[in-house]
């Protein structure tokens, strides 16, 4: 059995089965291993995880401890509870209708923060002017439907991921501001910062910034050490807004002043900097890198929830999921009939009922003619369905962008 403790409950002979955090938070090889020593549980201590999942058929148990499925139930009511009190933000054009356009402007960005990061690598100066275009445009795109430009975020192999993540935490710092009624130059100034935060990873070899296992303990401090470039870089580059200064130095910080580089601790940290720290592992859950897979963005969006009683401001949380969706625009979920569909928008009574595109059957494992099914009105054929559960495009060999 699968049970959450807390880390002052941790004793040799437990069997840790998953460390509860995310990748850069912790020292160890593996995330699943038999507790054999108190040293182990001081280095567990000391990276600042305040809970873990033990399994109790390999090891010690913990008698009072939740279960992982009462904590999975658990969420589960919380998300339900929180998507039928806070409706969606408004979207002023139909998802179809921005595609065409946010296509080319993730392009452009993808382009434009290459070339940026290039430079640095190469001992160049940031010049800011390259950028400002590209916010803009991201801005306009993310004002008119946010939904489309995020949905293609989320797209990216593990060669290219250190600029697409860009892109990526750019966009979504835009999009989180919008959704807490920032004025545009906020939103500008916290975008810079986004498409930014790790252009201290330039001065890393490539050989650790790539590296497919576990990194060695002076790996990890060496890897730690972005952050730090990516403040020194910034700070020298003319133009550069505390603002954007502030995305990059601290989104590694956390709530409870686990984080790093300087340990901040609640209001220590600046709003936008707390803003980053979600946006910034909201994306990396969400993507395939070189040493672990995507989960599914409703998956990460239940992992950042439950750890936001430390890491994160619980408040914050609240206005990420909002805007975010429980279940992102092109996200893939089979529906109780079976059928399978891609979310082309959130519903504004109801975010756990999102429009749906189906196209798919599980049933008869078929391609199906597409429609619009939404799902908080019953309209469609079929209607009054459900989702179930998402599902992974690779499993069934689909590409749910193309039917957004």
């Amino acid at each position: 059995m699968i049970k959450c403790i807390n880390v002052s409950d941790l004793r040799p002979g437990m069997y840790i089965h998953d460390l509860n955090c995310g990748w850069m938070a912790h020292p160890f090889l593996w995330t699943r291993f038999l507790l054999r020593a108190e040293k182990t549980i001081g280095l567990i201590v000391a990276a600042g995880i305040q809970e873990v999942y033990i399994d109790t058929r390999k090891g010690l148990d913990e008698p009072h401890a939740p279960t992982m499925h009462e904590i999975s139930r658990k969420q589960d009511s919380e998300i339900i509870d929180f998507a039928r009190a806070h409706p969606p933000l408004e979207r002023k054009v139909e998802i179809s209708g921005e595609m065409v356009h946010a296509r080319r402007i993730h392009s452009e960005a993808r382009l434009v923060v290459h070339g940026i990061l290039q430079d640095v690598r190469m001992g160049r100066q940031v010049k800011l002017e390259k950028i400002h275009p590209s916010i803009e445009h991201l801005t306009d795109s993310i004002l008119r439907n946010s939904g489309a430009l995020l949905s293609l975020c989320r797209i990216k192999n593990k060669d290219n991921y250190t600029f697409l993540h860009s892109v990526s935490v750019g966009a979504l710092m835009v999009s989180f501001c919008h959704a807490q009624g920032m004025e545009r130059e906020a939103m500008h100034q916290a975008g810079i910062g986004g498409m930014l935060h790790d252009i201290g990873k330039m001065m890393i070899p490539d050989d650790i910034l790539n590296k497919p296992g576990k990194l060695s303990t002076m790996e990890f401090s060496l890897m730690k050490c972005h952050v730090v470039e990516s403040r020194r870089i910034l700070e020298a580059t003319e133009g550069i807004s505390a603002t954007a200064v502030d995305v990059a130095a601290q989104h590694h910080e956390r709530h409870d002043g686990s984080g790093y580089p300087l340990g901040l601790k609640g209001g220590e940290i600046s709003p936008l900097g707390q803003m980053a720290a979600i946006v910034d592992v909201y994306d990396a859950l969400t993507s395939d890198r070189c040493y672990h897979q995507a989960i599914a963005p409703t998956d990460a969006l239940r992992k950042i929830l439950e750890w936001s009683r430390f890491y994160f401001d619980p408040a914050l949380v609240h206005v990420f999921m909002r805007y975010i969706g429980i279940y992102p625009v092109g996200t893939l979920v089979r529906l109780e009939s079976g059928r399978l569909g891609v979310v082309v928008e959130q519903n504004d009574s109801d975010l756990i009922s999102p429009k749906v595109r189906v196209f798919f059957s599980s049933k008869s494992n078929t391609h199906i003619r597409p429609e619009v099914i939404d799902l908080a009105h019953g309209m469609g054929s079929g209607g009054g369905d459900r989702i179930v559960r998402h599902e992974s495009p690779k499993k069934w060999n689909l590409n749910p962008g193309s039917f957004l």
